[in-house]
């Protein structure tokens, strides 16, 4: 036998000699979780994946809306901001703390931020006529325009990120997020911590 080929051979079994030792001294992690409906034959595997893959689609989602904010010469939480006032502002405006509540954010950070867009001549901002002390949102004939001009990006891009959710599929999401927002909030009240006031000031 030639020397290459018993250096090739040793090489051969110190491989497998430290494949074995890697795999008898493997780690393996406990479940991180232990409700029954959460595991599979015991593994939390499946688990796991939801949140990888949970945290891969609201990376996505920031990267969409951050396109969209920029397409519109906005911040991606001003675009947000904007286009749930769109939706709910009906004939007499919304209030801010019914946005914030609705977009799970601080009433100080939509206040903030409607101002700037108010300066941009996309809000307008008006007393409640019912309360003096509280301001309703509107958008102005040139945010509903920045609106418009944008809506077939803004239609395309939901279609193909929500394209692969069936009409069932969508109901179950929609009300698994449901569950996950309640779920969330309980477990930010165990931890004792204040949540963030914003989106930006989450993902710092």
């Amino acid at each position: 036998m030639s020397i290459s080929r018993g250096r090739a051979k040793n090489r051969g079994r110190r491989h497998a000699r430290s494949a074995s030792e890697l795999k008898s001294a493997s780690f393996r992690l406990p479940p991180t979780v232990s409700r029954n409906v959460l595991l599979e034959k015991g593994s939390d595997e499946r688990f796991r994946r939801l949140v990888y893959d949970l945290l891969t689609v609201t990376s996505r989602m920031v990267l969409v809306r951050e396109y969209l904010g920029k397409r519109m010469g906005i911040s991606a939480p001003q675009y947000s901001l904007l286009m749930a006032i769109g939706q709910f502002q009906g004939q007499q405006g919304v209030g801010v703390t019914a946005v914030a509540k609705l977009v799970h954010v601080s009433s100080a950070f939509v206040a903030t931020e409607t101002g700037k867009l108010a300066q941009a001549g996309l809000l307008a901002k008006r007393a409640n006529p019912k309360d003096r002390r509280a301001v309703q949102l509107n958008l102005t004939r040139a945010g509903r325009g920045l609106i418009e001009r944008n809506s077939a990006e803004v239609r395309a891009l939901n279609d193909v990120f929500f394209g692969g959710l069936s009409r069932s599929n969508f109901a179950a999401a929609s009300a698994l997020m449901r569950a996950l927002l309640s779920g969330s909030a309980r477990a930010m009240a165990r931890l004792h911590v204040r949540e963030p006031e914003s989106w930006q000031e989450a993902a710092e």
